[in-house]
């Protein structure tokens, strides 16, 4: 099964660059292009895409308000941000707006691809330490550290496990090396506890074992 993609980014060259690597794999492919975001919701309307990659920073409607306004618009599209450094604000502030992960440009003749199956699987590509900002934020705002009543998403003892992982802010990597299990079954508990939860993204699945006291 081949995914479309779509990319936004106001440097050609990067544009060209994603297009190419697209092109040597029969897994995903670029469907659009686009220098500006100020129509993206019309575009990805159009091209109807499963994985959006969206820069940060560009004129007009930045990376962040498209992802925000796109995420309201289409909740199950999947959104990879790219940037420029990994520890900026804004790829923190890209995370909470819906985004599923981010990639270093500087990485993407390496690493997209990964990125890309890695969100085809239910995974979000990002560092600990953004996963670990984007927890801490949750806990301080008081939508998400209202408390609910406990419900039951029969999540099995080791989903538990895997969910309080992400929720610690630990990678696929880190969960795997914990839990004594393989990069590949760590990616499949994912895709089972987002399918139970019917979430679509990790800050999701981390707002709603909050809210919903899932792990208490």
């Amino acid at each position: 099964m081949t995914l479309d993609v779509v990319v936004f980014d106001d440097n050609r060259n990067i544009l060209d660059s994603v297009e190419l690597l697209l092109g040597t794999t029969a897994e995903f492919r670029l469907i659009g292009k686009y220098t500006h975001a100020g129509h993206c919701i019309e575009e990805v309307r159009k091209t109807n895409p499963a994985i959006v990659l969206m820069d940060i920073e560009m004129p007009g409607i930045n990376g962040i308000e498209a992802t925000a306004k796109l995420k309201e618009a289409f909740p199950q599209i999947q959104i990879l941000m790219q940037t420029v450094f990994e520890d900026d604000e804004r790829v923190f502030e890209s995370i909470c707006s819906g985004a599923s992960g981010y990639i270093l440009k500087t990485d993407l003749n390496t690493k997209l691809i990964d990125a890309l199956r890695e969100l085809q699987f239910g995974g979000s590509p990002m560092s600990p330490v953004i996963a670990r900002k984007v927890l801490n934020r949750m806990q301080q705002i008081p939508q998400y550290v209202k408390k609910e009543a406990a419900v039951d998403y029969r999540l099995t003892s080791r989903e538990k496990e895997v969910l309080q992982c992400i929720v610690n802010g630990l990678s696929h990597k880190m969960i795997a090396s914990e839990l004594g299990i393989s990069y590949e079954t760590v990616r499949t508990y994912v895709k089972k506890i987002y399918e139970k939860l019917h979430v679509a993204s990790l800050t999701e699945a981390v707002a709603k074992a909050i809210n919903k006291r899932i792990l208490r």
